[in-house]
């Protein structure tokens, strides 16, 4: 193996791999080890080899761990040990004595005056005349390229770690049953078909951006799991489009979301005289626009957080007129609106007041001013322990009128009726 025109590229393959040039010459150490022990039959050995990056040479060394008499078990060559089965309580053994791997203090001692249990001494070996064969050679080139695999792959994972949790942008690569496998520049994630935005079409090289939900690190190849249906890519979304909620002046307090549909967003000031929601919204709705059109079709609600619970819920339902809030339990509330509102107040499918029950965590009832003693069917969502409504999941039997113009997204705060 010609080490030196070896050496020579380790920056390159270091830049390549993008990992560090140690790690590069970490692995070409460790396959010279092995390719010594393969080739002298010292398999039991515990070998270290050590390169030098000036002049290309290497050095063995035999390392051996420093142990106690009483610390080991003794076997005399030729001896066959019995195989007790294990029970429970057990004392467990003692590790075996390997001279090849283990030295004893007192001969440590003479060595090392000041070895130590369980420190290891390092013993020279001549590599005068060392030549490695054919077979010695490849299983260094294996061992090379395992752990530069390795290497690369705990980079990624490194990497993408740090970003879990947050926005990454990729271009869609493949598609496998169901599955969109999405290349990221050094890997490739997957966003599952539960991951992605119901009704969304996805187009071979395509650039999109995608919530880092985790990274699977046991697999040979890490697993970079992302998704664009997940509430927190919205509000992700939002701090990279608006200035206001990067830097705290703003802050997101609750959302809800049916993926592909529509997405409630309850947004508060930090920051006596910043208004929360046109900042989100931006001079004539240049910021909201950035995030709706990376969304596709889905619909957004802005609207304020309040403080107290029933102005917080006449605020979730908009864009509904809402004219009473009742609290009637805990966390239960009755809302009445007028008879030309109901449409409004509780959404195609009952989609309004589910995601208002999302939004702020209340059972909602919502019913007519001139019923109020009249359940409707649809007009009641509660938040379910575990249970998080899909984007297509429509409520049947809703008992309000379908609304005869689309429901536009809203980004103001409500305003009562002035004879209320």
């Amino acid at each position: 193996m010609d080490l030196k025109a070896l050496i020579q590229t380790v920056d390159q393959i270091a830049e390549e791999k993008s990992i560090g040039a140690d790690k590069v010459i970490e692995a070409i150490e460790g396959a010279l080890a092995s390719a010594y022990k393969r080739e002298y039959d010292k398999r039991d050995f515990n070998i270290k080899a050590t390169l030098n990056r000036e002049n290309g040479d290497v050095q063995f060394v035999q390392v051996k761990e420093v142990v106690d008499k009483g610390g080991v078990r003794m076997v005399e060559d030729g001896e066959v040990e019995e195989e007790e089965e294990a029970s429970e309580g057990a004392e467990e053994k003692l590790p075996r004595y390997n001279g090849d791997r283990h030295i004893f203090l007192e001969d440590a001692l003479k060595e090392k005056k000041d070895a130590k249990v369980g420190d290891e001494l390092e013993f020279p070996i001549d590599e005068k005349g060392i030549d490695f064969g054919r077979i010695a050679a490849q299983t260094a080139k294996q061992v090379v390229l395992q752990k530069l695999r390795e290497a690369e792959r705990d980079s990624i994972v490194g990497e993408f770690k740090d970003k879990e949790g947050g926005i990454v942008s990729g271009v869609v690569q493949r598609f496998e049953r169901g599955n969109v496998f999405i290349d990221l520049g050094r890997t490739t994630g997957v966003m599952f078909s539960n991951e992605s935005i119901p009704g969304e079409h996805y187009r071979a090289g395509e650039r999109l951006r995608f919530y880092v939900l985790g990274v699977q690190a046991e697999s040979r190849t890490p697993g970079i799991i992302l998704s664009r249906a997940h509430p927190n890519f919205v509000s992700k979304l939002f701090e990279l489009e608006i200035p206001e909620i990067a830097d705290g002046a703003v802050e997101i307090k609750a959302i809800a979301r049916e993926p592909g549909s529509r997405t409630k967003v309850a947004v508060a000031s930090n920051v006596e005289g910043v208004d929360p929601v046109g900042s989100c919204v931006g001079q004539r709705g240049t910021r909201i626009m950035a995030i709706t059109n990376e969304l596709g079709q889905e619909k957004l609600d802005v609207i304020e957080w309040a403080e107290d619970s029933e102005e917080f819920i006449s605020q979730a339902l908009n864009p509904a007129k809402v004219r009473v809030v009742e609290i009637i339990g805990n966390r239960e509330a009755r809302v009445l609106v007028a008879e030309d509102q109901l449409s409004l107040a509780i959404g195609k499918g009952g989609q309004n007041v589910r995601l208002a029950a999302k939004l702020t965590g209340w059972k909602i009832d919502v019913r007519s001013q001139t019923r109020p003693d009249e359940t409707l069917d649809g007009g009641v969502a509660e938040v379910v322990a575990g249970k998080e409504p899909v984007g297509d999941e429509i409520v049947e039997g809703s008992g309000a009128k379908e609304v005869e113009e689309e429901e536009k997204p809203i980004y103001h705060n409500p305003v009562k009726d002035e004879d209320e």
